[in-house]
């Protein structure tokens, strides 16, 4: 039997959403560390946060809809104790080998427990409140991002060990999420009934081209993600001035505030206002941080990292409620996992590019050429989503329509 009720397990499904983002930007206050203890270069930096994506990508691949038949719980603590062998392997590393195989245990564990949470957030939710879920679920993906940039800034700054404490505090924090994980439902009435087998991501043929215009606005915000997370200390300190990691942390959680900020304003706007606005408002946000370099201004940076924010949740909350509500139900945890799939997949194209051409011209160049070929993709999404609101205007969602069908009552079953 459950020990929690349907409006815990929600916040709870929540907070393995915000481990998840946690665990993702853990080593961005120690990345320029290891560069000054251990003399690695910008490419290898950005190989070790690839190295997350890469492995997650697989994963969503081949086990896409497993939650869909073990249930949410069951994913949810696998990937949680994915994520804790990763955490440990940083806390252990004594050299670049340990960080390639941590971020892989990141990214697998983060592969299977983050599109089940994100998918249980929703079930857990009320009839017809799939915007509500996806806005509190990209709010609490910021607090994630947030608390890595703190505790990452503060204990990297002035706690001993810097290498290592920020890793031992969310390896501690990973296990008592897994242990109060069991107490969720552990199945709920979306899930299918059928065996799970190994199969391709499922996207229904109906909803190809919403899944489309939804997925490039959901993947713009990993593109932005590929800026701040590998690079955003190494900007912060090299071109705005920074020079204390807290200092630098603050700024980046600037980036993670204005996400919660904006998703507070995103529940009530459409689903394909917020793709919209995401698109335009990475288009600005990808140039200040250019103009930050030009202009060597903690100021610009911030500003920069405000509305990089602000782009972020909006493309989230965008591309998540479209995934929940032109979906069958049984196949939210599919599409939502391909979602995370093309947005993870462009990451890890772009964040090793990227390093590529910092090492070898500079980070002013990775700068403007991550802002030129970005923009090309933002673009591509604000089209999207103006066609797709003309498309869809008037139509009456696939997962709407399925969840007035369910049983009324909780979500949760046995």
């Amino acid at each position: 039997m459950p020990v929690f009720r349907a409006r815990t397990s929600f916040w709870l499904a929540g907070a393995v959403v915000a481990l998840a983002l946690w665990t993702s930007a853990c080593p961005t206050l120690v990345y320029p560390l290891y560069q000054a203890d251990w003399g690695i270069s910008t490419t290898t930096i950005t190989w070790i946060f690839a190295a997350y994506p890469i492995a997650l990508i697989p994963v969503l691949i081949l086990l896409g809809d497993i939650s869909d038949h073990i249930g949410r719980r069951a994913s949810m603590v696998l990937g949680l104790l994915a994520e804790l062998i990763g955490v440990l392997f940083f806390v252990f590393a004594h050299d670049v080998a340990w960080l390639l195989i941590g971020r892989a245990f990141m990214g697998i564990g983060v592969g299977l427990s983050l599109s089940p949470a994100s998918v249980a957030m929703v079930e857990f939710s009320k009839e017809g409140q799939e915007k509500r879920a996806s806005v509190v679920a990209t709010g609490i993906s910021a607090l994630g991002i947030a608390l890595a940039m703190l505790v990452g800034g503060l204990l990297t700054q002035y706690a001993p060990a810097p290498l290592r404490l920020n890793f031992v505090v969310l390896a501690v924090v990973i296990a008592v999420m897994a242990v109060l994980i069991l107490g969720l439902p552990r199945h709920t009435r979306a899930e299918t009934k059928q065996r799970w087998r190994v199969r391709a991501i499922v996207i229904p043929r109906g909803s190809r081209g919403t899944f489309f215009a939804g997925v490039i606005a959901f993947a713009s915000a990993f593109m932005l993600g590929a800026i701040v997370l590998p690079l955003g200390a190494k900007i912060a300190e090299q071109l705005a001035g920074s020079t204390n990691a807290l200092v630098t942390g603050a700024l980046l959680a600037v980036f993670a505030l204005c996400i919660v900020l904006a998703s507070v304003y995103a529940r009530r706007l459409g689903e394909w206002t917020l793709v919209i606005l995401g698109a335009a408002a990475s288009l600005v946000a990808v140039w200040l941080y250019v103009a930050t370099g030009s202009a060597h201004s903690l100021l610009l940076f911030f500003i920069a990292s405000a509305i990089a924010g602000a782009a972020y949740s909006f493309n989230f909350a965008g591309g998540l409620t479209v995934f929940s509500k032109y979906a069958a139900a049984h196949h939210r945890a599919s599409m939502t996992s391909g979602g995370y799939l093309v947005g993870y997949a462009m990451q890890g194209i772009a964040a090793p590019v990227l390093g590529w051409v910092v090492t070898g011209h500079g980070l002013m160049s990775g700068l403007d050429t991550g802002a030129i070929v970005f923009s090309v993709f933002f673009v591509a999404a604000l089209v999207a989503g103006v066609v797709a609101r003309r498309v869809t205007r008037g139509r009456v969602p696939v997962g709407t329509v399925l969840a007035s069908e369910l049983a009324a009552g909780t979500p949760a079953t046995k």
